[in-house]
């Protein structure tokens, strides 16, 4: 199923890990990077491990954000935590899929040094943060089979091209950003993994917070990254089929099911066609199992 909510933790605050665990996200995303001033690198990894292994079997995911690979910081961050077996790497300032395949290399390492199987920490990219990877979001079907989703940033793209701001006065993304976004979710789904929308940046505003995640959802997102737990609730409700939309998609499956061959069927008066089955199966796959 894919993820719905990606919470945000600095990696070098207990306090912090502490009450993410109890948000309800279903990944956590122990931060290396922007969080966590370099002096403190070094207690922050050996706290990522820590509780990587202390909190295996929990119900989020944890995944952890390192370093860019060109920093000189990335090769001492996954050495640190590859030993604890995080589910997935999130990579920023990724240039394009050939970053993807180093990781992987990287990652292969140290899973053959530590023990573990092969292939079983993932790599999700934050495939927009450079002007270089706005020209690569095209290339990252075939990459890795460690790709597990797409996920997009318009801060560093915004300071890499020397932007006064990212937005237009009315509050929305201006043109550069919003073909970010979209590139981002087009190049998901071309590679056919899931496309994950960015942060909500003011988490003091949940009606902004569940407009945009809303907005996300009917675009093509599966999922919202979150910098406060109060913002995994909004997130998740957003991200998660309703009943009259689970009762709908079950009607057109089974109409599909009931006839087939056919390549369009009416339902309720409407015509439907392969795309509106395909729509329909998505939804189903993204309903929650019960607990």
């Amino acid at each position: 199923m894919p993820l719905r909510s990606l919470l945000f933790v600095p990696g070098d605050s207990e306090r912090k890990q502490a009450k993410a665990a109890g948000a309800g996200a279903d990944a956590l995303i122990l931060d290396l990077e922007d969080s966590v001033e370099a002096s403190r690198l070094p207690l922050a990894r050996g706290m990522v491990r820590e509780y990587l292994e202390a909190n295996r079997g929990a119900a989020a995911q944890l995944w952890v954000r390192i370093n860019p690979l060109d920093s000189g910081l990335a090769l001492d961050d996954l050495a640190a935590v590859a030993r604890a077996a995080p589910a997935g790497i999130l990579l920023p300032k990724v240039n394009g899929a050939a970053d993807i395949v180093l990781l992987d290399r990287y990652l292969s390492a140290l899973e053959a040094r530590d023990g573990l199987a092969q292939g079983g920490i993932g790599i999700m990219p934050v495939a927009t943060e450079t002007p270089q990877a706005m020209f690569t979001l095209g290339g990252y079907a075939g990459c890795s089979p460690r790709l597990r989703g797409l996920t997009w940033g318009a801060e560093d793209l915004a300071a890499a091209v020397g932007a006064a701001s990212n937005r237009l006065d009315n509050g929305e993304y201006d043109f550069t950003y919003r073909m970010a976004r979209s590139l981002c979710l087009l190049g998901a789904h071309a590679a056919g993994v899931p496309a994950i929308d960015t942060i909500w940046g003011n988490f003091r505003d949940p009606e902004g917070l569940a407009k945009d995640a809303a907005s996300a959802r009917r675009a093509g997102f599966s999922g919202k990254i979150a910098i406060h737990p109060d913002q995994v609730a909004p997130i998740n409700q957003a991200f998660t089929p309703d009943a009259a939309d689970i009762e709908r998609a079950r009607r057109i499956v089974a109409a599909f099911e009931q006839s087939p061959g056919v390549g369009t069927l009416q339902l309720d008066g409407e015509m439907l066609d392969r795309p509106h089955l395909k729509q329909a199966q998505r939804i189903l796959a993204n309903v929650p199992a019960p607990q």
